[in-house]
């Protein structure tokens, strides 16, 4: 099958999330399938070239100076991104897989579409509804509203990271049996032969960015109180950001000092591993979260994961974690933390196969069936 995959922002000459799924569904499916995949031109990219069995067709030159403008995406890169999506008419696909962000290309996929009979599968990360448009554009976002409600109707097929959006895509008007979940964020080769450090440690890990949202004001009180109940409790919070100076002024304060630890992020990704094997659980505080992938991984190591029931994170990742009341997390956390297998409080593993990379051509080779024969 001929496939085409249309994203402005490209790993890994940009890291990011989506941008790392994007990626893991292109090799994977380049396996199997002749992948291209159309996208805007950055430092250190050819206009066409061939990597990891993908076909890349890179056209505008563009950087993250340029792509991010005043803490939001710009509206003129996302114009141009055009003259890339154009590139789809030299080509026939059967397929194409188009993210619904930056939007603007969306009307020129669905004519290709239209016009050459491919099937048009659009990946959703977000929905936003006109508040939070508003909130972010200003005065425009009634306009950008109305522009997102009908750039995102049309679509064969819908994938999505989360029940959470997928929600909010039903809300919009989006037939839920044309959506599926799937977020190729976990490979397993990235989990072989990492080791902890011996004996697990009663030891309660935070990674993320130190921002309010983040909550790590409340990490701090949970571990402190955990501690009283538990000797030998302690915590790592691993990240950097804005925040970082406030917290470990605040943790100094509040006499924590030889309990709780803090460590910039790791550069290797299997040194971030090892510290969680070697550790009894994650706990993960945020108010705001769209997926939670250091959660998934926690998980994926066996590792189980404590959350307050206020977290917004998606029901099929909490299924597989401990979820508390906040007044009740540091006696959650103690009872974790000293039970002689901690992986029980690890539930639903099954969940897990929706984010693993290795399952992307069965996922993918189901969807299509599906959109060929309209089940």
């Amino acid at each position: 099958m001929k496939i085409a995959i249309v994203y402005d922002v490209p790993y890994p000459w940009h890291v990011g999330g989506i941008e790392a799924m994007h990626y893991n569904a292109a090799v994977e499916l380049a396996k199997k399938h002749d992948v291209h995949f159309f996208t805007t031109k950055w430092p250190g990219m050819k206009d066409e070239f061939v990597h990891k069995g993908v076909h890349y067709h890179a056209t505008h030159s563009t950087n993250q100076e340029k792509i991010y403008r005043h803490g939001r995406r710009s509206v003129r890169e996302a114009a141009l991104f055009n003259s890339s999506v154009s590139k789809l008419f030299g080509y026939d696909f059967d397929v194409v897989i188009a993210d619904y962000f930056p939007m603007l290309h969306l009307p020129l996929v669905k004519l290709y579409c239209r016009s050459r009979g491919a099937k048009l599968i659009m990946a959703v990360a977000e929905y936003w509804d006109k508040s939070y448009w508003k909130e972010y554009i200003g005065g425009t976002g009634t306009l950008a509203s109305v522009f997102a409600d009908s750039a995102i109707k049309g679509a064969d097929a819908y994938v999505t990271i989360s029940s959470t959006t997928k929600g909010k895509m039903i809300d919009a008007g989006i037939n839920s049996e044309k959506i599926s979940i799937f977020a190729p964020v976990i490979d397993k080769r990235d989990f072989r032969g990492i080791r902890g450090s011996g004996k697990r440690s009663r030891t309660v890990v935070f990674s993320g960015r130190m921002v309010k949202e983040k909550r790590i004001d409340r990490f701090l009180k949970v571990i402190k109180d955990a501690n009283k109940k538990t000797n030998g409790i302690r915590g790592i919070v691993l990240g950097s950001g804005p925040e970082k100076e406030k917290l470990m002024a605040m943790s100094k304060s509040m006499k924590l000092d030889k309990i709780v630890e803090f460590r910039d992020f790791y550069k290797d990704k299997k040194d971030l591993y090892s510290l969680i094997k070697s550790s009894s659980m994650l706990l993960n505080m945020s108010e705001r979260e769209g997926l939670s992938i250091i959660c998934l991984e926690s998980i994926a190591l066996n590792v189980p994961v404590l959350l307050p029931s206020y977290s917004p994170i998606p029901e099929e990742v909490k299924e597989m974690c401990t979820v508390s009341n906040e007044k009740n997390l540091a006696s959650a956390a103690s009872k974790i933390v000293t039970a002689k297998d901690s992986s029980i409080f690890i539930k639903n593993r099954d969940n897990l196969d929706r984010y693993f990379v290795s399952e992307t051509n069965r996922f993918y080779s189901r969807l299509f069936k599906s959109i060929e024969t309209g089940d």
